[in-house]
């Protein structure tokens, strides 16, 4: 993995190894309309606006798009195959001033950007907690979704 300057990053990074300031910039990956049904399956969320073509029509979206939830599952997904939490993610906190800014549809290809905000040291010597400020981006480089996450991660032992 790389972060945004193109300088190589290793995997499982521990809170100390965040800076403020520093981007990481995910794998990238298609939303396909199996997604869309198989989320819509999973949460009992068949709202027409996700499963129906004909109704979608009338929108002004034209076709089908993807839940705001589902995106956010795939930002997750994208994070973890960054390795940037592998063996050092103790626990999500907190999700504040979650936006729906673009749909996106069948076929729209997502990568995130997350910009580290916050640092900041638990009471508990073993751990602590950043705050990201999260971007997903379309393949046109539109914002689909942005918010603030607040992560607890592993410290290296002293």
């Amino acid at each position: 993995m790389q972060d945004t300057t193109g300088q190589s990053v290793g995997r499982g990074r521990f809170f100390d190894d965040f800076e403020i300031g520093q981007e990481f910039r995910t794998p990238a990956r298609t939303v396909t309309s199996t997604d869309i049904v198989n989320f819509a399956c999973l949460s009992g969320d068949f709202n027409e606006v996700h499963t129906n073509f004909e109704y979608c029509k009338t929108t002004p979206f034209g076709e089908p798009i993807a839940h705001g939830p589902l995106i956010y599952s795939i930002m997750g997904g994208l994070q973890y195959a960054s390795g940037i939490n592998d063996g050092t993610l103790l626990a999500l906190l907190e999700i504040n001033g979650w936006k729906m800014l673009n749909p996106v549809k069948h076929g729209d290809t997502i990568h995130m950007v997350s910009r580290v905000i916050g640092k900041k040291p638990s009471s508990k010597l073993d751990r602590g907690v950043i705050t990201f400020e999260r971007r997903c981006i379309k393949q046109d480089g539109s914002v689909a979704q942005q918010m603030e996450a607040t992560l607890l991660y592993r410290r290296r032992a002293a």
